[in-house]
């Protein structure tokens, strides 16, 4: 992704979109009007955007919004409402469309070669970039926003702790983290639990600011790929890494946290998942913001952890996901004006896009949040999740 985004924006020329239209239509099953003045009302400003959309699906609405053809002042409004009229089913029929879908099916599309794509696309826009939409933490995953918190900040450290003490934490510990980030969970485990931790992470801007944040503490930070390590850990920790592995790469992932894990250890996978196995990869999603990234269904999770792993407890919070993407927001919209020269207004709208319209659908409860505990051969007396 370009540093600073452009797309042609043409003067729309006079038009009316009969409110018998088709696409009025499916706007009114879920209650939407056309140029309403309702926060989640649709204005078309360019009639190119009505078949984008309807052809394209979010694919077309994405493209539309940030290249200015339609404006929408809360898309994450607008989205929880056609995701629960389902009006999904009814747009989005483009042959276009297919490739992607048969690419992610037949194809892996998360190779060692392509791995380090979303790192350099994404998680490498700028570490200040990322301090200014983040908690202090920089926790880029969802929080948990139950016992009480009242802040970003409140929520994300709540979820750290849920993690550390459903994993049972303990002084000298050694904990993989696949996934690290900037190393939030590995920062707040060393400090409160006392354990060491390794990071794995394929984004060199996350481990240059990650070893900066964590100073002397016994964290260390590896710029490689999951599928090359292989060493013994306590506890093995993801968050929010599941999503960037792929189905053709869920069995060897697998593998991985198996191998690395001591018997009497235990795996904590966070992951974003879908409601329908087989649902390919959201193509606007795919092509602006994480590539080749894939949401799991839960039987494909349960699939690969067979032979492999118990499975001891299962934590759906994917509400919460909707009030930390809208909290994010908040922070990107307040720091815009000093990135607004850099990155330029068609990034501002797909930010906009991207935050809003993934909260609206954890809303529509058409995406989730899972915390999976998993052990080798089953956790001795049982397992019991933390309150």
């Amino acid at each position: 992704m370009s540093r600073r985004m452009t797309m042609e924006v043409e003067p729309a020329d006079d038009h009316v979109i009969a409110p018998d239209s088709r696409f009025a239509q499916l706007l009114q099953r879920a209650d939407v009007r056309l140029d309403g003045d309702r926060p989640w009302d649709i204005r078309v400003r360019d009639p190119r955007a009505v078949d984008r959309i309807l052809g394209w699906g979010n694919l077309g609405l994405g493209e539309s919004f940030m290249a200015g053809w339609v404006e929408i002042d809360r898309v994450d409004e607008f989205v929880d409402r056609v995701l629960r009229a389902d009006l999904v089913r009814e747009v989005g029929r483009s042959p276009r469309l297919w490739l992607p879908a048969l690419k992610a099916r037949l194809l892996n599309c998360q190779t060692r070669s392509r791995c380090w794509e979303v790192g350099e696309r994404h998680y490498d826009l700028g570490n200040d970039f990322y301090r200014d939409m983040l908690d202090p933490r920089m926790t880029y995953t969802c929080g948990f926003w139950g016992d009480g918190a009242e802040t970003l900040a409140d929520a994300q450290e709540h979820k750290l702790d849920i993690i550390c003490r459903k994993l049972d934490l303990k002084p000298g510990q050694r904990v993989l983290d696949i996934g690290c980030g900037w190393g939030s969970f590995m920062i707040f485990a060393a400090e409160h639990y006392g354990v060491e931790c390794v990071g794995l992470t394929v984004s060199k801007e996350q481990t240059a600011l990650g070893r900066e944040l964590a100073g002397d503490l016994p964290v260390e930070f590896r710029l490689m790929d999951y599928r090359d390590i292989d060493e013994p850990f306590d506890h093995v920790v993801s968050v929010g890494m599941f999503e960037h592995v792929g189905r053709h790469n869920y069995d060897e992932y697998m593998q991985v946290a198996r191998r690395c894990l001591k018997p009497d250890g235990l795996f904590l996978l966070h992951t974003i998942g879908t409601n329908r196995e087989g649902s390919p990869p959201d193509p606007w999603v795919s092509k602006y913001i994480f590539p080749n990234g894939e949401l799991p269904a839960m039987q494909q999770v349960l699939d690969v952890c067979e032979g492999r792993f118990v499975v001891e407890d299962i934590h759906n919070f994917g509400a919460d996901y909707d009030r930390t993407l809208m909290a994010w927001y908040e922070n990107f919209e307040r720091a815009w004006p000093k990135w607004r020269e850099k990155y330029g207004e068609t990034f501002g709208r797909m930010w906009k896009y991207y935050l809003q319209s993934c909260a609206g659908g954890f809303r529509a409860r058409q995406i989730q949040l899972w915390q999976f505990v998993l052990s080798p051969t089953g956790a001795r007396g049982g397992y019991r999740r933390p309150v």
